[in-house]
């Protein structure tokens, strides 16, 4: 799963902070806990307890969220919430891994136009696999049934490793999936890229056209790892996480170690970073609304 991946980054961030405050006597003056709040198999239900814990913290600068989509979509479909979305603030982007729609290796199909054409012939035969509810995956087929018209079957597994163990044994016929999860196979043969999901190319893997590219423009959606704060934070404790955020986003030895991995890094301001976050909350809402997707 992404964010475990880049966890190991986040505490290297939070270690870099402590470091440049130090020599200053300002904040921060103890250590920092950075709540990654995701476990192997992807339960988003681990993201919202994990967040719940960031949400009732002190606003005192020493906790903060790894965070990442269901930041922004556990609310859409969850029952009930343990916290407000408010009680969480955007603080800096780490970086994204583009969703990659895939196919078993044998497929017959070219690229996403010829896939999502034999799914409207195959009546809803068509089977997707997801990491669950709310997945990531499962945005990217709502957006193709309710955009496109594809006819697809969603098959629900635990986590993303699940479902493309079900492409490569051909149980499916197709999801997606981060960039660093399924480009090992796809190099590899193992399995067939269709599009990547994001506004650009895999860096890498550039000669995967984006879904945009190939006529479906609103499949955007990927799946990033940022840093939340709990709400009434100094706003001059948030600008310093955040410039530290993005300082690291931009050392060359990190941008070539993440876009070797298939992860893009982001970095940005605390700005940029809030207007990402209410513009998944708009988007992914209108998919939420069109799909009446709701947590089982």
């Amino acid at each position: 799963m992404f964010p475990i991946r880049i966890a190991s980054l986040a505490i290297g961030l939070a270690a870099s902070v402590i470091a440049q405050g130090a020599a200053a006597q300002a904040w921060p003056t103890k250590p920092i806990r950075l709540v990654v709040p995701f476990s192997a198999g992807g339960a988003n239900d681990g993201a919202i307890l994990g967040a719940d814990v960031v949400a009732k913290s002190a606003p005192d600068g020493y906790t903060f969220l790894v965070s990442a989509a269901g930041v922004v979509s556990n609310s859409m479909i969850k029952k009930s919430m343990p916290y407000k979305d408010d009680a969480l603030v955007p603080v800096a982007m780490i970086g994204l891994a583009p969703s990659v729609i895939v196919v078993p290796a044998n497929a017959p199909y070219k690229d996403l136009k010829e896939f999502v054409a034999a799914s409207k012939k195959s009546g809803g035969g068509f089977h997707w696999a997801t990491a669950g509810t709310g997945s990531t995956p499962h945005f990217v087929e709502g957006i193709l049934e309710t955009k496109y018209g594809s006819k697809l079957d969603v098959v629900p597994y635990k986590s993303g490793s699940e479902s493309i163990t079900a492409v490569l044994g051909s149980q499916v016929e197709a999801t997606s999936e981060a960039s660093i999860v399924v480009l090992p196979y796809v190099k590899s043969g193992k399995l067939k890229a269709l599009a990547g999901t994001w506004t650009q190319r895999i860096s890498a893997y550039p000669e995967l056209p984006t879904a945009a590219e190939e006529g479906f423009p609103e499949i955007r959606i990927a799946h990033w790892a940022g840093v939340h704060a709990p709400r009434g934070t100094p706003d001059a404790i948030l600008d310093k996480m955040a410039a530290a955020v993005d300082a690291a986003m931009k050392a060359p030895a990190t941008v070539e170690r993440l876009k070797g991995m298939g992860i893009e890094p982001i970095g940005g301001t605390r700005a940029s970073f809030a207007k990402f976050v209410d513009e998944e909350r708009a988007r992914l809402g209108s998919v939420v609304k069109a799909t009446g997707m709701k947590e089982d």
